[in-house]
């Protein structure tokens, strides 16, 4: 069955949709022929956007509450088919230094969510956008499912919080819950000015503004970004598995590159004449810093069929596109 046949017409609660990865999935559900609900609470520095879901404006609906709130989407979450579940704080330094607001925003709504769709849509799918953070620092790479589990910051601590809340609410019957674990992504309605969006996003900004670029150490940190399409495509094909052996699974790039070579690619393709720089990790962000990582995708692979299509510098020079054409239209 092609992602077409299956999402036409099926009713898709995206929650987090006006955010970055939210969006991206929010139009291509919409293009698909799905009935689009999105569920935004639109906090402050979370990345929302209503200009995110320019040219799908009239095929989505939009409600603007905090999924806690669920009385506000409550006729739409029983009547979901399908629940794809991006809501949430990405931000790892804002969360050191607000782990109250991290814990409400990841954890303490999300098992109220939760809570809500077991009583109202018993057994629904439910994908969930989980962190490569949740590992903390890499033994050794590329990393898989089953390593041992030791966030570096609050912000893990909570996602892992919620990883669980789906995995227990699946072995009872309650849900069909899928977890995505994502590596650093990138592509278009990237939040480029909100707090926390990782580094991608800043050296963006930054390039796009004709500064140069920072890089935090000495740039031999080892990372696989993932272009946003890609993500999407995945988020697609596990809200159509029926036979899953596995409920956890990593997203993460084609290609395993240094933080300096993803700086020299950005800068090459965006503004060849800005400097890139190496300076000693602030205090605080060495505190919680995970060193090198990369993804073992060979389970999803195996399992749901999916792979990064996307090199990194394709991906940048669409990205440059995109934010282009949004400055052009503007």
């Amino acid at each position: 069955m092609t992602e077409h046949d299956f999402y036409l017409d099926r009713r898709a609660l995206v929650t987090g949709g006006l955010g970055f990865i939210g969006s991206n999935l929010a139009v291509r559900l919409a293009r698909l022929g799905a009935q689009v609900t999105v569920v935004d609470s639109c906090v402050p520095g979370c990345g929302a956007s209503d200009s995110n879901l320019e040219g799908v404006h009239h095929l989505v609906r939009v409600i603007r509450a905090n999924i806690a709130d669920t009385a506000e989407f409550e006729r739409e979450l029983a009547q979901a088919d399908i629940v794809f579940n991006l809501a949430g704080e990405i931000s790892h330094s804002r969360s050191m230094e607000d782990p109250l607001r991290d814990l409400e925003l990841n954890t303490v709504a999300q098992l109220k969510f939760l809570s809500a769709a077991c009583a109202l849509r018993r057994g629904v799918r439910v994908v969930y956008a989980g962190t490569r953070q949740v590992y903390g620092p890499a033994a050794e790479l590329p990393v898989g499912e089953d390593v041992l589990i030791n966030p570096t910051d609050f912000n893990g601590v909570h996602k892992r919080a919620a990883e669980l809340y789906h995995q227990m609410l699946t072995r009872m019957g309650k849900l069909d819950g899928v977890v995505l674990r994502l590596t650093n992504v990138y592509g278009p309605r990237l939040g480029l000015h909100a707090h926390g969006q990782g580094f991608l996003s800043v050296f963006l900004r930054r390039l796009l503004d004709g500064d140069g670029i920072e890089i935090f150490g000495d740039g031999a940190q080892l990372r696989d970004p993932i272009y946003s399409e890609d993500v999407v495509e995945a988020f697609l094909l596990a809200g159509m598995a029926r036979e899953l052996p596995h409920r956890i699974f990593n997203v993460g790039g084609p290609e395993t590159l240094s933080v300096a070579a993803i700086a020299g690619i950005m800068r090459d393709e965006i503004a060849p004449e800005t400097a890139v720089r190496c300076r000693p990790f602030p205090p605080d962000h060495l505190a919680f810093d995970i060193g090198s990582y990369s993804s073992d995708t060979s389970r999803i692979r195996r399992d749901l069929g999916w792979q990064p299509r996307t090199g990194f510098r394709a991906g940048i020079r669409e990205t440059v596109r995109w934010f282009a054409g949004v400055s052009t239209s503007r």
